[in-house]
């Protein structure tokens, strides 16, 4: 089943949610699995490493709408 949403507007689902909407890679990557909010992924990288690679590191589309803090915790920007 093709997904409806992409994998950073899941992140902002789960996060919307959260204490402080902050979260580990770990934990949003399990509400997302069992939420099914992204179930069709391509390539064998774990669903936490995507959602690192989509938000956190510098060159993502996607950095202003996450702050990342070390080691592994993502915040929802209130920006």
């Amino acid at each position: 089943m093709k997904n409806l949403i992409t994998l950073h507007e899941a992140v902002v689902i789960v996060l919307l949610k959260k204490p402080g909407r902050t979260a580990t890679f770990e934990d949003i990557a399990q509400e997302i699995e069992s939420r099914k909010l992204f179930e069709e992924r391509k390539g064998g990288i774990a669903l936490s490493e995507q959602i690192r690679l989509r938000t956190a590191i510098k060159s993502s589309r996607y950095k202003d709408w996450f702050v990342f803090r070390e080691p592994d915790v993502l915040r929802l920007s209130l920006k």
